[in-house]
């Protein structure tokens, strides 16, 4: 399959009348066609996994092309340049969301960029951060709670932040790290009860966390786990 070939995929399966609606949650769309993340996959699972189409498919610019690269790259070949690269390209939360969560929190570096990147200034590379702690919570299925409990300390550094995106990706993480285990539940809701304490940013990503993982069905999820 070549990057043309592909791309004309997306182009057989675009619907303009879907660009407005994208544009209203904040995804630009001079370069999108209108294909959903379901016929994405689709393509995806056709197309199978090609690290070199995958890059051509990014080098394209289309909003649709990239989040298709990020489904069929493998990420035993995906490098720390590459994820600067691509972060470098996040230009929407969607974007950034479905590159960490189909290929980088699966990739070797992603344990390393989860924390470097929550110091970043710029904000869906700074949420990508938070992106791939979240991302990593669920893909990490035998990391021990340890590894997990090391990532709070720079989630809660990172989470005096007033940019929705980025506060949002904080409170994602945190969830997500809470609902692994009991232990790492009582650690997650003391971070939060912590950031309740701090700047704005903070107390909102504190007050959304500790509302889910203090709520009786987590509770009652991780209890069923023991």
């Amino acid at each position: 399959m070549t990057v043309d070939r592909a791309l004309a995929r997306l182009r057989a399966l675009a619907d303009p009348t879907r660009l407005p609606g994208m544009a209203r949650y904040g995804i630009p769309t001079d370069q999108a066609y209108g294909v959903t993340v379901g016929e994405l996959r689709a393509v995806a699972k056709e197309l199978g996994r090609d690290h070199d189409l995958a890059a051509g498919l990014w080098d394209s610019g289309v909003h649709e092309a990239r989040i298709l690269a990020s489904l069929v790259d493998d990420p035993a070949l995906v490098d720390d340049a590459q994820f600067e690269r691509w972060a470098a390209g996040f230009g929407s939360w969607d974007l950034c969301d479905q590159v960490c969560q189909n290929l980088l929190r699966y990739a070797e570096p992603a344990w390393t960029k989860a924390v470097e990147w929550t110091t970043r200034p710029e904000a869906l590379v700074k949420r990508a951060g938070f992106t791939l702690m979240a991302g990593l919570a669920v893909a990490e299925k035998r990391t021990d709670d340890e590894r997990f409990a090391a990532l709070l300390a720079p989630l809660a550094a990172g989470a005096d932040d007033e940019r929705p995106l980025v506060r949002k990706g904080a409170s994602w993480a945190l969830r997500a790290i809470g609902k692994r285990s009991t232990g790492l539940n009582r650690l997650a809701i003391g971070t939060a009860e912590q950031l309740r304490a701090g700047g704005a940013g903070a107390r909102w990503v504190g007050t959304d966390a500790v509302r889910e993982l203090g709520s009786p069905a987590v509770r009652e999820r991780l209890a069923r786990r023991r």
